[in-house]
């Protein structure tokens, strides 16, 4: 980010649907077609080498060469920086003399008005140094050629060079894309603000490893800086759909990536910061954040408030696995008046309307509310701050009231609603939405908070969450396949949501129900396979089959923030690492199950320092590099 590049398999920019070169939201370049030797070389693989480079491959037989096989191989690197490579390979026994042409073109369209099929016209382009250049009212966008082309046709956008490629040799032809009059950045995570560590998985099953390297690279590849602080990085919520920042989003990819340490943390802390709303008012203390659809049985739900109550919980766990002291005072007065925003919204009651005021009462937004009273709780303690008590104490009259409330009896042992209505009346559907109910949070000792539902609920829920209703063999279904208005490619009325399917597992497991939290692991695992390890963030709900495939949805961001950082807490789960940095502790509760045989993590980070793991066969955890004077807790 900011660049994104969208090619067709074959690697030729036809200035259909999508395809282009795009720069902060801006396509600057639509077309560009190349043809060899007066014809498009055949197109015969494309890939992605990282995920911001894709290399596409093609073959050419020109004119007057005998037999079937091609002799010339066309290379073309594609760089979401607006780089690309153009190499010719040659496997013929004399010299040949290609003419080579590159059509270019660009409507300098904003990326929402070309998804929506409203680019507009093609510009005229103009001849510019070594290449062409476009204007519109919207900015300028050139492209320059090295080597200089031999000839430049304006009215057609073309460049082209008669190029000499001797026997067995190679010839390259590099083009560059850029706004006119903006200087080029370093994308974030390819530098010094990379805030990750290094981290390595290692184990028995060869798709761990390549998830995790995946997983990183996409969530290098989305990060972005605060312009008002470059310091402070954040991810994008993902591409091509939401290349800017979503609060909540944001704060849930960076508190399931702590494990990579807390530098992303402590940005996306910052930069949000910034945001939330000051002054006199029931909204101060918020962070505003957009409404998002909710499913068919739901109006829409404000993101603003979950990432209000993710703010304290991510600051809370941040501080257990090694924010520094001084990092955290500086941002706990933001905490502190995400608290003060939910105190005022509850008034004297136990319940968060959703929206706020006067919409239903969530089950996830009292899940992420108790979440956030409670590690609220611990980071005022730890910090010697005022309200601790109160916040357990309400934390307390929520559970006790959720559990009879949001209790929906029925002869198969019951499940919890999806929300109540303003008039009390519950709304029974079962969706990925539950799975919050088992993310409970992070506290002091290596402590998981207690959660809303008790133990028999909870069993319950587990149950209901590895069945077949729910899971579909490749993750959890965001509606349940036996609720009216299923529909496996619903945005949360069926499809898999990769971030509630990670949240599941990981709950499950944390909770003791190694059978169904394994579940949806290897089937996540196994959808990750058949993406070629880039998760989108959400993909069909179709039930999985023999030699089937997950159905991509054609509206999903991938890569996406939380997809990409799903796919790290779920397989970091598998140790079981509860850090308690302060206290120089760290508490190891791994699955014993060991469903995916041995795994090993090294260069993760705890205490600010590197810290490496094994879990054997058997389910039992060693660490193997850790912080001097990090003690194993109990």
């Amino acid at each position: 980010m900011p660049g994104l590049a969208i090619s067709p398999e074959h690697g030729q920019l036809t200035g259909q649907g999508l395809e282009g070169y795009y720069r902060a939201g801006r396509r600057l370049l639509s077309r560009c077609r190349l043809r060899v030797a007066g014809r498009e070389p055949l197109a015969v693989q494309a890939r992605l080498v990282s995920s911001d480079r894709a290399r596409f491959v093609a073959t050419l037989r020109p004119a007057g060469e005998g037999g079937p096989d091609p002799v010339v191989m066309v290379e073309r690197t594609r760089d979401a920086d607006g780089t690309e490579r153009i190499t010719l390979r040659s496997a013929a026994s004399r010299p040949l003399k290609l003419p080579v042409e590159v059509s270019l073109a660009t409507d300098l369209a904003e990326l929402g008005a070309v998804a929506s099929g409203r680019p507009g016209a093609e510009l005229p382009a103009s001849v510019h140094d070594s290449g062409m250049r476009w204007s519109s009212p919207a900015g300028h966008a050139v492209v320059t050629a090295e080597p200089p082309p031999d000839d430049a046709l304006a009215s057609a956008g073309l460049l082209r060079w008669d190029l000499e490629l001797p026997a067995g040799g190679t010839r390259t032809i590099e083009l560059r894309v850029r706004q006119d009059g903006v200087a080029p950045s370093r994308p974030v995570g390819k530098g010094a603000g990379n805030p990750f560590s290094g981290a390595i998985a290692t184990g028995d099953d060869p798709r761990v490893p390549a998830l995790l390297t995946t997983c990183v690279d996409d969530l290098q590849a989305l990060l972005l800086r605060d312009p008002e602080r470059p310091a402070d990085v954040h991810p994008a919520a993902g591409a091509p759909w939401r290349c800017g920042l979503a609060p909540a989003e944001a704060l849930a990819a960076a508190r399931m990536t702590l494990p990579l340490g807390s530098r992303l943390a402590a940005g996306t802390l910052r930069t949000l910061a910034r945001t939330q709303l000051a002054g006199p008012g029931p909204k101060s203390g918020l962070i505003p954040g957009p409404l998002r659809d909710a499913g068919p049985h739901l109006p829409p739900g404000c993101t603003g408030i979950e990432a209000t109550l993710l703010f304290p919980a991510l600051l809370a766990e941040a501080y257990r696995w090694g924010l520094s002291a001084q990092e955290t005072e500086d941002l706990l007065p933001a905490a502190e008046r995400c608290l003060d925003w939910l105190r005022t919204a509850v008034r004297d009651g136990v319940y968060l309307p959703d929206p706020h005021p006067g919409g239903p009462l969530r089950c996830e937004t009292q899940a992420h509310a108790h979440r956030a009273a409670l590690l609220g709780a611990d980071l005022l303690d730890a910090h010697d701050r005022p309200g601790a008590p109160e916040w357990r104490h309400w934390a307390r009259q929520l559970r006790t009231a959720f559990r009879s409330d949001f209790w929906v009896e029925d002869r198969g042992g019951g499940s919890p609603a999806a929300a109540r209505t303003p008039d009390g009346r519950r709304v029974p559907h079962l969706g990925s939405a539950a799975a919050h109910l088992l993310d409970t949070g992070l506290l002091g000792g290596g402590a998981l908070a207690p959660g809303l539902l008790d133990k028999v609920q909870t069993e319950q829920l587990a149950r209901l969450l590895g069945g077949p209703a729910m899971d579909s063999g490749w993750g959890l279904r965001s509606l349940s396949a036996k609720e009216a208005g299923h529909n496996p490619f619903g945005h949360r009325g069926g499809a898999v949501r990769v971030h509630e399917t990670a949240l599941a597992a990981t709950g499950l497991a944390a909770a003791g129900y190694d059978k169904e939290a394994n579940s949806l692991l290897r089937g996540l695992l196994a959808a990750a396979e058949a993406f070629g390890s880039r998760l989108p963030e959400m993909f069909a709900g179709e039930q999985r089959t023999e030699g089937g495939a997950p159905l991509p949805h054609p509206a999903a961001c991938r890569p996406a923030a939380t997809a990409a950082a799903a796919g790290i807490q779920l397989l970091v789960a598998l140790a079981g690492i509860r850090p308690d940095a302060p206290a120089g502790t760290v508490t190891l509760d791994p699955v014993r199950s060991a469903p995916l045989g041995e795994v090993g993590f090294t260069g993760l980070t705890v205490a600010g320092s590197p810290f490496s793991v094994r879990v054997s066969r058997l389910g039992l955890a060693m660490v193997e590099e850790a912080a001097d004077g990090l003690q194993l807790g109990v």
